[in-house]
């Protein structure tokens, strides 16, 4: 991967946003932090102050369910470093309770990112291309009866990075767009399900979740990394789910889009 890269990670300041963002820096690649948590933010950025030197990245707190702040963040990486080539739509929550939140932050910020990166990116904007990733969930790929908003928002990023990618196909943007799609990963999300007011009427499956965590096993957020970075990697990759287990890594296969021909037909 180019040391010459920028890239900007939303949720960057603890879990799998922290771990993409060092393997990234790691391979050369200057990265914006951007998360809503000022504290953790800080102290990640230090600590990759030591470890890659002052200069290779910036911290901007950001909610990005709030359109004028994530907007002010990509614009302020650009500004700062020049160019944007790598744009990783980390951030999540679990929320069953306050559903709308989990909704703006899972789904909507995605979408948002996403044509953000396009902006900035695009060569229809005359650009220099580019890579999205949005992070998705196993629970996108199967329905989670314990998480129905959790599991409608990730499969909504799948269905929106598939589409967005075959539009990025066709009008040659330049820039692929792909979803990651982890099982249990050892972060923050998986202690929601001990609290109630989180998880509202759905904490009485707390004790199936579990099972199922023993059962499948817990990631760590390096392996998820590494995922990433095989589809940064490789440029023939667009409208790619990446499916990433105990198991290993696979890529989810579908139907060949239908779309062009079923619209010329009667």
């Amino acid at each position: 991967m180019s040391a010459s890269k920028v890239a900007l990670v939303t949720g960057a300041a603890l879990g799998l946003g922290k771990a993409i963002a060092e393997t990234l820096l790691s391979r050369g690649v200057k990265v914006a932090l951007c998360d809503f948590n000022r504290l953790a933010g800080e102290q990640c950025k230090s600590s990759f102050d030591q470890q890659f030197g002052a200069d290779r990245s910036l911290f901007l707190q950001c909610d990005v369910s709030s359109r004028e702040e994530l907007q002010d963040v990509f614009r302020k990486t650009y500004e700062h470093f020049g160019k944007l080539d790598i744009v990783v739509n980390n951030a999540g929550i679990n929320n069953e309770k306050d559903w709308e939140e989990t909704i703006q932050v899972n789904l909507e910020s995605v979408i948002r990112g996403t044509y953000l990166g396009l902006q900035y990116m695009s060569k229809e904007n005359d650009g220099q291309g580019g890579s999205i990733i949005n992070m998705s969930s196993i629970a996108g790929l199967v329905p989670a009866a314990h998480q129905p908003v959790y599991s409608a928002t990730k499969f909504g990023v799948i269905g929106f990075t598939r589409a967005v990618a075959a539009d990025s196909a066709k009008w040659n943007y330049g820039v692929q767009i792909n979803a990651v799609c982890p099982g249990f990963v050892n972060t923050g999300i998986l202690q929601t399900i001990e609290k109630e007011e989180i998880m509202g009427k759905y904490y009485k499956y707390k004790d199936d979740i579990k099972q199922m965590m023993d059962f499948y096993g817990i990631l760590e957020p390096s392996e998820i990394a590494t995922g990433v970075m095989q589809i940064l990697e490789d440029v023939s990759l667009n409208g790619v789910v990446m499916k990433i287990t105990k198991s290993g890594i696979t890529i989810e296969s579908y139907e060949q889009d239908t779309f062009h021909k079923s619209s010329l037909q009667p």
